[in-house]
């Protein structure tokens, strides 16, 4: 008699084991008669029933009432011969052989072969080895000569303390070694644990991938995907698809579709635009590699950091470290402020966001835009950091030169504080404005509103303006100051030992003499298209007029007159350092010199 599975699941188990108990009590009773048989005499030749399987396996592996029905048959004395015992295949050498499924235990084990003579169906407290790995399950079909079986209910598949795995199915091919866990799976490994609803683990390559969404949590980090793989063995994980990557600390969040991770080390490899935000910044690349327990990475491919306050860090090449606030790009590099209106152009740049600083070196520029003409500066380093005011403090050196339509200048260092929008140009410094240069030992420029309103030379100055061919108008003196409305200047006064060479306007705008003077002090107004409208010299004023037609080449220029045109910035990118402008710069400093003398 036959006990299908069509029948075993309509009729209840309760059904099946009374069919069973009513065909194997009667060969149970025969069977002890041939064991008394066996026992009397040991020459008396053993009749057995033939078994189906391998030699029996030890007493722990299958219960004896729990065996399935076979065929009946009749020996040489007649009497029906027990039906053949489904015992699995359990080699008493070796339970570890390599690539082996064995059977260790189960409450209930059967075959129906109406329905198919590949598998038994095993149930109840079911368990397998394969290695070192065990399995269990409440039910399961066992293919034993492919190695192979379906499992439901209960799974779980542990492999020593590290790993195990759970699920409500499992269909495991032992052909590729592979082990299919379908319905609410979790793997585990020490600190990890992945949640899918599909997984297929290799074992062979100790490798479990998904392809329907699933987590991977450990402790550090949580990451998402629609695709995502994970080895043991080597805690390298990869995420494909709609990657989404959330520290469990401070709550930053990763946003990409390919990632590479590791669950070891915490190190996200990035290979495909990423966006990271957080609450103090936000990060745009394109690959790097980021260490999620210290917060900080190294980015290539013109990586992008944008903080809070609207600064941004961009490079070839950045580090980033978000606990400790500081930024480092290499290679064209800019950095910007957008509160300040402020860019920084350089070869290497850093930035620390909790100081509110940040320097820039190779080579630089800066540009400042709150007003409609954009000022270019260069230094060959430039530096910006705030006051515990939050006034900000921009130093350029050395090399210095910058360029604005209306105002172009020169010299060895530079700084500008926001404090007291006081612009000091230091070291043969010069200021050009339209066709006016002007320079000194010092240079003080006072902005109001990104426009300046008043300049000081309090260390000497030389003011010089070209009237036509070889003609200069020039004033010199020990104090210089003058006054802006707009880009234009509206007075100049110039204090102590002035000297005077000027060329007049006669009424039809020609010129004809050449006014050489000498006075304590000198004051001009200006109109509106900068021409002179009055000038006073007092208290007393010695000096010579000449005719131009009288004028030697010796008696046009001050001793101390020099013209900068040639190094004068022609657009924003004339600003980077000459062969001419060192030169200048590497001339003594007029100051020194005269501290020397003294």
């Amino acid at each position: 008699m036959k006990i299908s599975r069509k029948m075993t699941s309509r009729r209840g188990p309760k059904f099946v084991f009374a069919i069973l108990a009513a065909l194997l009590i009667p060969s149970l009773l025969a069977q002890n008669v041939v064991d008394s048989r066996k026992a009397a005499t040991a020459k008396t030749q053993q009749v057995s029933p033939k078994p189906q399987s391998k030699p029996a396996a030890p007493a722990n592996a299958v219960k004896p009432a729990a065996t399935g029905a076979a065929k009946p048959s009749s020996n040489s004395t007649g009497q029906q011969q027990k039906p053949a015992d489904i015992k699995p295949i359990v080699p008493s050498a070796n339970r570890y052989e390599p690539g082996k499924v064995f059977l260790e235990y189960a409450d209930r084990l059967y075959m129906d072969q109406a329905v198919s003579k590949d598998y038994q169906v095993l149930a109840g407290n079911v368990r397998f080895r394969k290695g070192g790995m065990l399995m269990y399950c409440d039910s399961a079909y066992f293919y034993e000569q492919s190695n192979s079986l379906d499992a439901f209910g209960n799974i779980r598949m542990v492999q020593g303390d590290t790993l195990s795995a759970s699920a409500h199915l499992l269909f495991y091919d032992g052909n590729m070694e592979l082990a299919r866990l379908r319905r609410n799976v979790v793997l585990r490994n020490r600190d990890v644990t992945l949640r899918t609803d599909s997984l297929n683990y290799d074992l062979q390559a100790n490798l479990g991938y998904f392809d329907h969404r699933g987590t991977i949590d450990d402790k550090q980090n949580t990451l998402t995907s629609v695709y995502g793989q994970y080895s043991p063995s080597t805690k390298e994980a990869e995420f494909r698809d709609h990657v989404v990557l959330t520290n469990n600390k401070d709550g930053y969040k990763m946003y990409t579709n390919t990632l590479q991770y590791n669950t070891d080390t915490h190190i996200a490899h990035i290979v495909d635009e990423t966006t990271i935000v957080g609450d103090s910044a936000t990060i745009y690349t394109t690959r790097g590699d980021y260490n999620t327990d210290h917060d900080s990475g190294w980015l290539y491919n013109r990586s992008l950091v944008k903080t809070r306050r609207g600064n941004t860090l961009t490079g070839d090449t950045l580090f980033y470290d978000r606990n400790g606030g500081e930024g480092e790009a290499f290679g064209e590099i800019i950095m910007t402020d957008s509160a300040k209106c402020v860019t920084l152009e350089g070869d290497y740049g850093y930035y620390n966001e909790a100081a509110d600083s940040a320097f820039v070196t190779g080579r630089c520029r800066v540009m400042e835009y709150s007003k409609a003409d954009t000022l270019f500066a260069h230094g060959d380093t430039i530096r910006a950091y705030s006051f515990p005011d939050s006034s900000r403090v921009i130093i350029a050196y050395p090399h210095v030169r910058f360029w604005r339509v209306d105002m172009q200048g020169l010299c060895d260092s530079m700084s500008f504080t926001e404090r007291d929008s006081m612009l000091m140009m230091y070291r043969h410094p010069i200021i050009w404005n339209e066709g006016r240069q002007v320079n000194g030992n010092l240079i003080a420029v006072h902005f109001n509103d990104s426009t300046a309103d008043w300049a000081r030379l309090p260390e000497t100055g030389m003011m010089v303006e070209h009237i036509e061919a070889e003609f200069y108008d020039q004033l010199y003196g020990k104090e210089m100051f003058a006054r802006f409305d707009g880009k234009k200047i509206t007075t100049l006064d110039v204090n102590g030992n002035v000297q005077a060479i000027m060329l007049p306007q006669e009424n039809d705008s020609t010129y004809n003499k050449l006014v050489n003077a000498e006075s304590s002090f000198l004051h001009v107004d200006f109109v509106s298209n900068n021409e002179i409208e009055r000038l006073k010299m007092w208290p007393e004023v010695t000096g010579v007029v000449y005719p131009l037609f009288m004028v030697k080449k010796g008696d046009i220029y001050l001793p101390q007159f020099k013209w900068y045109d040639a190094v004068r910035p022609k657009d924003k990118n004339d600003i980077y350092p000459t062969d001419e402008v060192d030169r200048i710069l590497a001339e003594p400093d007029p100051s020194q010199r005269r501290t020397v003398n003294r």
